[in-house]
């Protein structure tokens, strides 16, 4: 019973950690031209092909640790782009107006923990698909 639970628990954490990704991917192909200037104020490089591998990465790695598949190479590069996340968008330190600084550095530890969720599920993941 207990390795039932253990699968349901981790079935659980895997579909919302995908669904993190998901449903923020299809919400930036709904709202395209309003991610382009926030990626574009923000200074991230090459806006749109950023943007777009983003959205790729979102869609495509977000599924896949849904399903169960590809679970180390997703792992990996969600946690890239919670990296670039954190220091082309949530980069409180560059912020002087306090409330959205403390908003953003919210976002910054927050994706710091999702980061973190990551790793853990990169590392405990038995098989290499």
């Amino acid at each position: 019973m207990s390795d039932n639970f253990d699968k349901y628990i981790y079935l659980t954490g895997r579909v919302i950690i995908g669904l993190y990704f998901l449903v923020p991917g299809i919400s930036k192909v709904l709202s395209f031209p309003e991610y382009i200037q926030i990626v574009t104020i923000n200074e991230v490089p090459f806006p749109a092909f950023s943007l777009i591998l983003v959205i790729l990465c979102q869609l495509i790695f977000g599924t896949s640790i849904i399903l169960g598949r590809f679970l180390k190479l997703g792992s990996l590069i969600l946690a890239i782009n919670i990296i670039l996340f954190n220091f082309y968008i949530h980069d409180f330190w560059n912020i002087n107006d306090v409330i959205n600084q403390k908003h953003e550095m919210q976002n910054f530890i927050k994706n710091i923990a999702i980061l973190a969720g990551l790793l853990i599920l990169y590392k405990t993941h038995e098989s290499s698909n």
